[in-house]
């Protein structure tokens, strides 16, 4: 599925979604990482919308959350029913929670063991094109795999990150008025991959998931990959200092 532009819309699963728009670069910026830890989704929306609107007003730097979500599966605003695979009580049966995510694109799971990443960059003034920051993330994701020796790839009809034909990360997007960016990527660390038999993941029959610790056999939690997506934005992006109290990355 190509990535699209929505208008007055947020950016989801192998979406980009834009409300007006603006954009960030890098050279002198500062890239800030926060931490929240495992917080909920609407807890993550409604902490995202503070930011955005603080980077908006310039308040803050370009800002990295790196978290992870209990069980929940969010629906885009393309987002089909048929998608969701099990009923609601046995979705409720198994803790996983479903939330209209307020965003473009189809259906995805979030859970512990992903690391999910939600940038708030201003992508003013030489970024102001989403493909091209769609590309930027899959950029990262790339780079972050090569830390761990893994080879990750694009595939041209449908964004996210691919090894061996599995989707290990995926990315969703929100380009709010003002260019500034929400949303983000998610990427399969230790998830728990039977729970993506729970819905089509991102409306791609047939195509499988895997994980980091899949690939290398050996556990990779969302705390040893942080720092490798932290390294990885920097670079992607530019960013002249990290202030990154929760990891080894500050300047």
């Amino acid at each position: 599925m190509r990535s699209i532009v929505i208008p007055e819309r947020a950016g989801g699963c192998s979406h980009a979604r834009a409300d007006r728009s603006r954009n960030a670069g890098g050279g002198g910026r500062t890239l800030a990482v926060r931490y929240p830890g495992r917080i909920g989704y609407q807890p993550a929306l409604e902490l995202q919308a503070t930011l955005v609107e603080r980077r908006r007003r310039g308040e803050i730097p370009d800002t990295l959350l790196l978290l992870e979500h209990p069980h929940v599966i969010t629906l885009g605003s393309s987002g089909r029913v048929g998608h969701v695979l099990l009923p609601s009580d046995e979705l409720a049966r198994r803790g996983i929670a479903v939330h209209e995510a307020g965003r473009g694109g189809d259906v995805t799971y979030h859970g512990p063991g992903q690391l999910v990443g939600y940038p708030i960059l201003d992508l003013k003034p030489d970024r102001r094109d989403l493909h091209r920051y769609l590309r930027s993330l899959e950029g990262v994701l790339i780079r972050a795999l090569g830390e761990f020796g893994l080879v990750g790839e694009r595939d041209r009809d449908a964004t996210g990150v691919w090894i061996g034909g599995a989707k290990v990360a995926a990315i969703g997007i929100r380009v709010s008025s003002g260019w500034i960016t929400s949303h983000g990527f998610a990427l399969n660390a230790d998830t728990d991959l039977s729970h993506f038999d729970a819905i089509v993941p991102c409306g791609l029959r047939e195509r499988p998931v895997t994980s980091i610790s899949r690939l290398l056999r050996r556990r990779v939690t969302p705390e040893l990959a942080a720092p490798a997506v932290v390294s990885a934005m920097t670079a992607e992006f530019g960013y002249g200092s990290v202030d990154d109290p929760g990891g080894a990355n500050s300047k």
